[in-house]
């Protein structure tokens, strides 16, 4: 039997598993299920609000004194979540409404135009106040010269995502106090933002389930205010475990999404070479042609793989300047050096 038809029997097995214990084992239905809103951000059509309806919150609580053992047991319950299906969410002010899906996720988009810069828009369960929560939404205005997508893992936060067995020590076993944040990448960042005029997002493979967890790691360590788009690790009709394309399928089509929604902005694309961004990156300039104005790839760990660096070769030759460094301070030298010019006004705050 192909690899592909195997996948899909296996598939089909788990599927019947699973539903057959929802029916031996039924969780039951909460009275009053909570929302997890994510970071939303702006569109063409308005503001896109995003979140997941569950039977209740599960957070990390940071403390310096905490165990290895105690953060490993936070960190494994964020993933022992019990999602709601079939759950209505409005943003009462704007008479708009979503529906949950069989994973408890949600999706709106309000047509509204908000000025640029963080806003925060009211959720609420339909018929149940005592459910609002307030959905932070990043917009993007006229201002804005280019965009910024960031993949997170070994690029902006250290984890050895280049080592499977590494990667899940360091996520398991740390909590939001002990994970690093490269300070290079903060100032980076804050730089192409330039003062919140630019837009930036990131892209990883990490799933819905370390959101808040991220985000607290991030506000922490001063990063710049960026919706996150991360990956549904779960099973249903059309998935098994993870999404179809996998890690790289998933990063480009995020990409493909982000542009989508910002349709006038060239981007800056920004990963590192141990988890293949480079040929997840050279797609993309395939696919968006000239509005990929850089790319720029961390070395977590000395020397690049063959294959990213054919594929930072075919990037080059396709006119995109890529940078390839251990340190981001010497990135904005590089697009100096390269001519990239990003159309930033930065000594004007």
């Amino acid at each position: 039997m192909a690899t592909g038809g195997l996948k899909r029997m296996v598939h089909r097995v788990a599927l019947a598993g699973e539903r057959a214990l929802a029916r031996v084992f039924p969780n039951p239905r909460p009275d009053r299920p909570v929302l997890d809103p994510y970071r939303g951000y702006s569109a063409e059509g308005g503001i896109v609000l995003r979140g997941r309806v569950l039977a209740s919150l599960r957070r990390t609580t940071p403390d310096p004194t905490q165990s290895r053992w105690q953060n490993l047991r936070e960190m494994a319950a964020l993933f022992m979540t019990d999602e709601v299906s079939g759950v209505r969410v409005t943003a009462p002010t704007y008479n708009v409404s979503a529906l949950s899906d069989e994973e408890g996720y949600f999706s709106m988009v309000v047509p509204v135009e908000m000025a640029a810069g963080p806003h925060h828009v009211l959720l609420e369960i339909e018929s149940d106040p005592s459910s609002r929560v307030m959905a932070p939404v990043q917009v993007t205005g006229p201002g804005a010269t280019i965009g910024v997508i960031s993949d997170i893992d070994d690029t902006v936060m250290q984890t050895g995502a280049h080592s499977l067995a590494k990667n899940l020590w360091t996520t398991f076993t740390g909590s939001a106090l002990s994970r690093h944040v490269y300070p290079d990448a903060v100032v980076l960042l804050d730089h192409l933002s330039d003062h919140g005029r630019n837009p930036v997002f990131f892209v990883s493979s990490s799933p819905w389930n370390l959101h808040a967890f991220l985000v607290s790691v991030f506000d922490r360590a001063g990063l710049v205010f960026a919706p996150l788009f991360l990956r549904d690790l779960g099973l249903s009709e059309s998935q098994f475990i993870t999404p179809q394309g996998g890690h790289g399928g998933h990063k480009g089509q995020a990409i493909d999404q982000i542009m989508s929604a910002n349709p006038g902005l060239p981007f800056v694309l920004i990963g590192d070479t141990g988890q293949h961004d480079a040929h997840v990156y050279l797609d993309a300039c395939h696919r968006h042609g000239g509005r990929i104005k850089a790319v720029v790839l961390r070395e977590p760990v000395p020397g690049t793989s063959d294959d990213d660096r054919a594929a930072i070769a075919s990037i080059r030759r396709l006119g995109v300047p890529a940078v390839v460094t251990s340190d981001f301070a010497t990135v904005p030298d590089a697009f100096t050096r390269d001519g990239v010019d990003l159309g930033m006004v930065s000594d004007d705050p």
